[in-house]
């Protein structure tokens, strides 16, 4: 039985229905494909910002006040975040306010208004997001890392921007990228849960009025790297928060399941390699973990942890370890059925809500050439064995591919060391 059915718009905006049984809710998302990746050097951050934006007020609903009155009236859950590749909006009802929340994502996508004094206002919230992020190591990090992997370009800079960059955006660089980025081009609309049986009419009633846009597609990343490198934030800190990885392919690449089981094994839980060896039995970390970030033209392999001050070494040579050891030995099947098990389980628990189903698609729209259902997902993971493992342990784990990024106090002997640690 199909779960979900494509449409598209008279239009051309892309339009996904998801029914679900056993709920009584029902989530309106739009991906827009646009994010961080798609700016160019001026407007460094501004994917971001203008996600903000988008609460300030529509000409029907004049200011931030009367916008968040009338969605809490609603009773819902409503939010909006910005990613490297994708920017999303939703809102999650009872199923029968679909109408209105409808009408309510469409008029804040179609009829913002900017307002120069409410830009000015909001850079003040951001720059105070920003400075949030610089003073959590374990949120700040990530941002760090990419950086290492991909330098000066847009897929090396932060999502949030610079304080000089936010600063200096004036409204009508909203409303030029707005009207390059945001429309049935590059839009998506997802509707999931307990769907009301006139969902298709409303959909075409409050979505048909998006116009085409002139979007711009992003540059694409270059995978050059020839040796190891490494950033190091010197920051005074009560540990050293350090980020230990290397390049993969990217989402669609024949091996994209392989490596985020690969990713669970090494530290994608409390009975992986790396969490038990730095936490359990060193006692060097709190937070040990693996995770695997796949994008639609690259993607990467990393260990994030905070580690014991004059520790960073003994991590980083114990992360290259286990990273060397998956890409020699073969992983015995008990590991690799628990790590299987551990995915199709969070998939299965990730999925219960409409507004986790609604993202699941929306995501299926930014990255996939062909859609997946999660049936589908759990399939793939399924049919990876031992030698699969092995095989890509041993192309991604590469010397020259090895990435370092650290924030604390280190001072030129330790980084000297840290550098010539980076050996496979």
């Amino acid at each position: 039985m199909k779960q979900y059915n494509i449409n598209t718009l008279a239009n051309k905006l892309a339009y996904i229905s998801v029914p679900m049984a056993g709920t009584e809710t029902v989530t309106i998302l739009v991906y827009v494909k646009t994010g961080s990746k798609y700016e160019n050097r001026k407007e460094r951050g501004l994917s971001h910002f203008l996600e903000h934006m988008f609460f300030k007020g529509t000409i029907k609903r004049p200011t931030t006040l009367v916008l968040s009155s009338e969605l809490d009236s609603l009773g819902c859950e409503y939010n909006a975040f910005t990613s490297k590749e994708y920017t999303g909006y939703w809102i999650k009802v009872s199923s029968d306010k679909t109408e209105t929340a409808l009408e309510l994502v469409s008029d804040m996508l179609l009829n913002s208004k900017f307002e120069e004094e409410e830009i000015e206002r909001e850079k003040g919230t951001i720059i105070e997001e920003l400075n949030m992020y610089e003073d959590n190591p374990l949120m700040r990090i990530e941002d760090i890392f990419e950086n290492c992997l991909y330098g000066d370009t847009p897929a090396g800079w932060d999502i949030v921007g610079t304080v000089a960059h936010i600063k200096s955006f004036k409204r009508q660089d909203f409303i030029n990228y707005f009207k390059r980025q945001y429309g049935a081009t590059s839009a998506t609309l997802i509707v999931a849960g307990n769907l009301p049986k006139n969902t298709n009419n409303l959909v075409k009633k409050y979505f048909s009025a998006f116009a085409k846009n002139k979007w711009n597609d992003k540059v694409k990343v270059k995978e050059a790297q020839k040796q190891p490198a490494m950033i190091l934030i010197k920051k005074k800190t009560d540990q050293v928060t350090l980020s230990l990885g290397v390049r993969t392919g990217a989402t669609n690449d024949k091996d994209e399941f392989i490596v985020r089981v690969l990713a669970i094994i090494l530290g994608g839980s409390m009975s992986s390699r790396l969490f038990i060896e730095i936490r359990e039995r060193r006692g060097l970390a709190y937070s040990v973990r693996t995770s695997s970030e796949l994008f639609s033209d690259t993607g990467y392999l990393t260990t994030t942890t905070g580690i014991k001050l004059g520790h960073e070494e003994e991590a980083v040579n114990l992360i290259i370890e286990a990273y060397k050891k998956v890409s020699k030995e073969l992983i015995p099947e008990e590991e690799i059925t628990r790590a299987k098990d551990m995915l199709k389980g969070r998939l299965t628990i990730s999925l219960e809500a409409s507004d986790d189903l609604a993202n699941w698609y929306g995501r299926q729209a930014i990255y996939r050439k062909k859609y997946l259902t999660p049936a589908d997902y759990i399939e793939e993971i399924t049919k990876i064995t031992a030698a699969d493992l092995k095989r890509v342990a041993k192309k991604i784990f590469v010397e020259h591919n090895l990435n370092l990024a650290l924030i604390g106090p280190i001072d030129a002997k330790k980084e000297a060391a840290l550098k010539k640690a980076l050996k496979l």
